[in-house]
């Protein structure tokens, strides 16, 4: 069962905090001016951070290479960076703490692949199920073929939370299929969990939608953005909160991780789960 395998790795039922690790930009892309050495350290300086702030799971993400490229065009070098970036951050992060990786934009097999190499133990995934339309282009649900590679590359240990309703998003063409039909089919396709987000990096989750999908499936039930300390009460049904802009200097994703904003989230939260 996903639920079980959930609160066995983040050692809890509810509300688990997973923080962002947004990784400077790579090389080969648009923004990028940095040496490896220089994206190692910074990866492993926030991942020094969330070591000591209480956080039950740490993600890393390739946020800044922008723009992003959809998945059939992500060249060898972006799995090779990242995978080399995640070996520091597991290295320093405390084994008790899973690690995940989510490479955009849809890279979920190369995500699956650096799992496997770096002892990863879960997945940001996107579009898993349907098609819609990404600022990247069009999308489509991908469930049969990454399911298909995890297991050919024996990493059926990697859990596969996927995004229902991807942000930066038209979902036009999914406009007759409710969130929770979309989270039922994301079972249904055997997801380990489902993320609900807000429509753009940063914004705020429909609470509503959580109440809907909480119910109707047994799955992990995850919010991917827009969690806050000031907001955070409203959201304690889900199992996990994916945060990254709320952990940065003036809650933009753009600056520095400030362990006193991630110490104070934290606090808050065991505070409301009544740890």
């Amino acid at each position: 069962m996903a639920l079980a395998r959930f609160q066995s790795l983040f050692r809890t039922s509810r509300a688990a905090v997973i923080g962002m690790i947004h990784v400077k930009p790579l090389p080969g892309t648009p923004l990028s001016n940095y040496g490896m050495d220089e994206l190692i350290e910074m990866a492993g300086k926030e991942a020094e951070i969330y070591r000591n702030s209480g956080v039950e799971g740490v993600l890393v993400e390739n946020m800044f290479d922008l723009p992003y490229l959809e998945r059939s065009s992500l060249g060898p070098e972006t799995v090779a960076c990242m995978t080399r970036i995640c070996q520091e951050v597991r290295a320093i992060v405390p084994k008790e703490i899973p690690c995940g990786i989510q490479i955009l934009a849809g890279g979920n097999q190369e995500a699956l692949a650096v799992s496997k190499a770096c002892g990863l133990q879960f997945i940001r995934a996107e579009c898993f199920v349907f098609s819609h339309v990404a600022d990247e282009g069009i999308m489509n649900g991908c469930a049969g073929h990454l399911l298909r590679y995890r297991h050919t590359i024996g990493a059926e240990d990697v859990m596969v939370f996927t995004d229902i309703k991807k942000k930066h998003s038209a979902h036009a063409i999914t406009g007759d299929i409710s969130i929770t039909e979309m989270a039922q089919a994301a079972r249904f396709f055997l997801a380990d969990g489902v993320i609900i987000t807000g429509a753009s990096t940063g914004q705020e989750a429909d609470h509503k939608e959580l109440e809907d999908v909480e119910s109707s499936v047994d799955l992990p039930v995850l919010i991917g953005s827009g969690i806050t300390r000031e907001n955070v009460h409203k959201y304690m049904k889900a199992h996990a909160f994916i945060v990254g802009s709320h952990f940065k200097e003036f809650g933009r994703w753009t600056e520095n991780l400030k362990l006193e904003r991630i110490l104070s989230f934290t606090n808050e939260v065991k505070k409301l789960r009544g740890d």
